[in-house]
């Protein structure tokens, strides 16, 4: 339908001719003002691992010289590829595989790629006729986040990417990547997607049923073997590693709760896994992220004093490292969980003030819709002090001191 076929895929991996280390990725450089895969006839594989290392030194610092590039084209036409690309460590490291979608369109005898987060990935994904009508949304918001200007240090790379942290907006619209309704250990708390270097973007989860599950709807990869990626809207994408039994998937559309695998310790593409889990990963505009601050499954995660540690809130209940959480499901984005502030419940009223009469409550942990916001009487929770006060979708109010909702302001809207 759309011109172009799914092909086998082409992995590069298991021969030596397959397997690029980073020397020989490097050694396969183009000469100096040349296009990448300047090289007359050639397929797109050469020019993305070499485009993968130069992301990878970018995000990763110095990846390690046995470190290989896995370049797996799920999707092509004489002039477009489209696929993953993995920066694989040893199995048993302690250092993390990185991997990103890519794609590459061939101009003249010219392979020019895009991995995702960077500005050229979001346009080609645009004209390029490989990308399904459901992707096409979803990854014109992996172009830096317009809406989104708050930087990581350092700014963008060498193929343009922009890092997003937030910017103020915390909502992911996620639940927990396990089964609504079951409680899961969170084994450990916020750290890097690598260890104990920033960003704290990953969780570890084990227990319950130990069924993986997507946090959010969107578009589902096979990384490799044991990691799925999920692109999500508003520049959001999940990972999903160490998994056992995991789908196999090339942008097929899952919907939250999804099935993905089952936790397990594989490290087929590197790292190592100490004990049956999920490692759970946060990534915005292509790069990972911290995850303090946002909400999944109705819990709010906060960083420890070191890596590993840290704790998840919901409303005034905090659970702390090794501890389980109860997936109550993804919090929408026009949504509010209450937090009394160590109290039981908060009073609703009929107007935006103290000085409008009460017209019930709401418990600590409660999820309220809100409606519209205006200004009333300043009271101070957890957050601070804010005369901001929301209309709920049963016609009450409450002040905006005791809910969590994921931006300082309105979320729907002045009233």
């Amino acid at each position: 339908m759309f011109g172009w076929r799914r092909p086998q895929a082409r992995r590069i991996t298991g021969i030596a001719t397959a397997v690029l280390t980073l020397a020989g990725a490097l050694s396969l450089a183009a000469p100096a003002g040349a296009a990448a895969g300047d090289r007359q006839g050639a397929g797109p594989e050469a020019a993305v691992a070499e485009r993968l290392v130069e992301r990878g030194r970018a995000e990763a610092e110095v990846a390690a010289a046995h470190d290989a590039t896995r370049v797996n084209v799920t999707r092509d036409t004489g002039g477009w590829a489209f696929g993953t690309a993995v920066l694989a460590t040893e199995p048993g490291s302690r250092r993390m595989p990185r991997g990103w979608l890519f794609l590459a369109e061939r101009e003249g005898g010219s392979w020019r790629v895009a991995l995702e987060g960077e500005e050229r990935f979001a346009e080609l994904s645009r004209r390029s006729p490989l990308v399904e009508p459901e992707e096409k949304p979803l990854f014109a918001g992996l172009d830096g986040g317009q809406d989104r200007q708050d930087k990581a240090p350092g700014g963008g790379g060498p193929g343009g990417e922009v890092v997003a942290y937030g910017a103020g907006d915390y909502r992911t619209g996620m639940a927990l990547p396990t089964t609504v309704g079951a409680s899961t250990v969170m084994t450990s708390g916020p750290h890097g997607w690598g260890g104990s270097a920033a960003p704290w973007s990953s969780l570890d989860f084990a227990g319950g049923d130990e069924v993986v599950r997507a946090a959010r709807q969107g578009t589902a990869y096979t990384m490799c073997r044991g990691w799925i990626r999920v692109v999500h809207d508003r520049g959001y994408a999940t990972d999903y590693y160490h998994l056992w039994n995991n789908i196999n998937t090339d942008g097929g559309w899952v919907n939250t709760g999804a099935f993905l695998g089952y936790t397990g310790t594989d490290v087929t593409c590197g790292g190592a896994a100490y004990g049956r889990h999920v490692h759970f990963g946060l990534i915005q505009n292509g790069s990972y992220i911290p995850l303090a601050g946002h909400n999944l499954g109705k819990w709010v995660i906060y960083n420890g004093s070191a890596a590993y540690q840290g704790s998840a809130m919901h409303g005034s209940r905090r659970v702390g490292a090794g501890g389980a959480l109860y997936n109550y499901g993804a919090l929408g984005l026009n949504q509010a969980v209450i937090d009394a502030n160590g109290g039981g419940h908060v009073n609703k009223r009929t107007g935006p003030g103290t000085g409008h009469a009460i017209a019930g409550s709401a418990a600590d942990g409660a999820t309220v819709t809100v409606s519209c916001s205006a200004s009333g009487t300043s009271h101070t929770g957890r957050y601070g002090t804010t005369s901001l006060w929301n209309r709920l979708s049963d016609g009450t109010w409450i002040s905006d001191a005791y809910v969590w909702s994921g931006v300082n302001g309105p979320i729907s809207g002045w009233c």
